[in-house]
């Protein structure tokens, strides 16, 4: 049987990687880019890689059709533009919300970019046994989200939700 220390370290994630944007196209979603080649160079899968629209039904879909991955990372939409409405889709879908997880990225935000902070709500928490995070779509706060929050702790919060202590 398996250490959970040693599943821990060997533990690859499956993930699905959305884009909110009515422009964004491959070719230029730097921020879609970064994650997937993020999460690739952790040894996690990355199954889904999906550009969409910031529209309800469709993010409401995603988290339907990828419900067998183990994360999904939803970048874009997490401001109060009226095309906003990530946020306020995976709010009310979220079984458990991460509540350090949007406190911490403001925190961090605001040390770099000052008071704008205030306008970010990303969000993270958990849907039917997979992690959910919701990050604005520039790249520096993608990767600022990546680096100092998600990354560290992608393998600790699954093995968190999977039952298995670490």
């Amino acid at each position: 049987m398996m250490q959970p220390h040693a599943e821990k370290d060997n533990l690859s994630l499956s993930c699905a990687i959305i884009t909110l944007s009515d422009t964004r196209i491959k070719d230029n979603d730097y921020s879609g880019s970064y994650l997937v080649d993020s999460l690739q160079q952790a040894h996690h899968k990355v199954e889904h890689y999906r550009i969409i629209p910031d529209e309800p039904q469709q993010i409401e879909a995603l988290l339907e059709e990828f419900s067998s991955v183990d994360v999904l990372i939803f970048n874009g939409g997490t401001g109060i533009a009226p095309r906003d409405t990530t946020y306020d889709v995976l709010e009310a879908k979220l079984e458990k919300i991460l509540p350090g997880f949007g406190e911490l990225f403001r925190y961090l935000s605001y040390q770099e970019i000052g008071s704008r902070a205030i306008a970010s709500r990303a969000v993270a928490g958990t849907y039917r046994g997979k992690l959910v995070f919701s990050i604005p779509g520039s790249t520096p706060a993608v990767r600022l989200a990546m680096e100092k929050l998600i990354q560290p702790e992608l393998v600790h919060l699954t093995m968190q939700l999977r039952g298995v202590k670490a």
